[in-house]
């Protein structure tokens, strides 16, 4: 029964992997034909390698905030693993993210890392889900921020209204701070979820209840993960202005601390191949509402990815280390 089970869903996995890749092969297949590709390629030729050396220097430094964001949580929790360790995990973690096909494969390495020492799955999880919930909340304020500025650029209408912006900023913020503020009060709002497995679910509860509690009890956990997320979005937005300088492309920084941010976002979406054709779909719209033309669009998404691709293979070295 459990064989017969698991053919379909076996298959329906696959149609879906086969449906994103399809999707990300259109995409940029139709970006592709509305260039000329000699021309681009002549001007990744021409790119400064000091300047993608000082892109990829600003990269690693994202890697290392990242990690000590989520150090800082895990510490806030009592769960405490010695910096380098955690370091290796958030590579391999970036590896698994960067080239599996799926948004969530470096978040199932860093739970399975840190549930051992965290002596819960559970915990182990919701530290990753807060981590998630405070970048993005860092995400959308650095474009917020980057909107704003980017709007007195423009003698035009704005790519995007700030006030969307800021708006989403203030919801997510008001949605989320009741569940640090009263635990106790949300997980009663959880309770109605044990109608599935009472004893299962009802320990998660207790589980996700006392997390929240110790962050109560810690504020400066989670403000200092907070404008840890700021420090990380704003040097992703240094490296892709890195890159574009590297590339000889004028792109404002306002208008990259718009994009850069967006486009992030915009890969959560499950309907492509991490990312591919997605991102650079983003890129070429925003550009084409600065004026800015498609090669440039599709040089300054493909490129940084490519580093970042490049970069994640150290999280291959670790891995591989540690099965021998």
């Amino acid at each position: 029964m459990s064989t017969e089970q698991s053919q379909p869903s076996s298959a329906r996995r696959h149609v879906l992997f086969a449906l994103k890749i399809s999707f990300s092969i259109v995409l940029l297949v139709v970006l592709f034909s509305r260039i000329d590709v000699a021309r681009l390629w002549a001007t990744v030729r021409r790119a400064s390698p000091l300047w993608l050396g000082a892109a990829l220097a600003i990269y690693l430094v994202n890697l290392v905030a990242s990690t000590w964001r989520w150090r800082l949580l895990l510490n806030a929790q009592g769960v405490h693993i010695p910096p380098r360790r955690l370091f290796g995990s958030f590579l391999v973690a970036t590896f698994f993210q960067n080239f599996l096909p799926s948004n969530i494969g470096g978040d199932v390495i860093r739970i399975s890392d840190t549930a051992r020492p965290a002596r819960s799955k559970t915990l182990a999880t919701f530290v990753v889900l807060v981590d998630r919930g405070l970048g993005l909340m860092g995400l959308v304020l650095v474009a917020a921020i980057g909107a704003t500025a980017a709007g007195s650029l423009h003698h035009v209408a704005p790519p995007i209204w700030p006030a969307w912006l800021w708006a989403g900023f203030v919801i997510g913020a008001a949605a989320s701070a009741p569940a640090v503020l009263a635990p106790a009060g949300f997980g009663r709002l959880l309770q109605p979820l044990t109608v599935f497995h009472p004893e299962w679910v009802g320990d998660r509860i207790d589980t996700i209840t006392s997390v929240l509690e110790r962050f109560r009890g810690r504020p400066q956990a989670l403000g200092g993960c907070f404008a840890g997320a700021l420090f990380v979005q704003a040097t992703l937005v240094v490296f892709y202005f890195a890159v574009a300088y590297a590339l000889h492309l004028n792109v404002p920084l306002w208008d990259l601390a718009v994009i850069v941010p967006l486009s992030f976002i915009v890969q959560l979406l499950p309907v492509s191949v991490n990312g591919f054709g997605v991102r650079e779909a983003t890129f070429s719209l925003y550009f084409a509402r600065i004026g800015q033309p498609i090669e440039s669009a599709l040089l300054v998404s493909l490129v940084p990815q490519a580093i970042i691709m490049l970069c994640s293979l150290l999280g291959a070295a670790v891995y591989i280390s540690r099965r021998h």
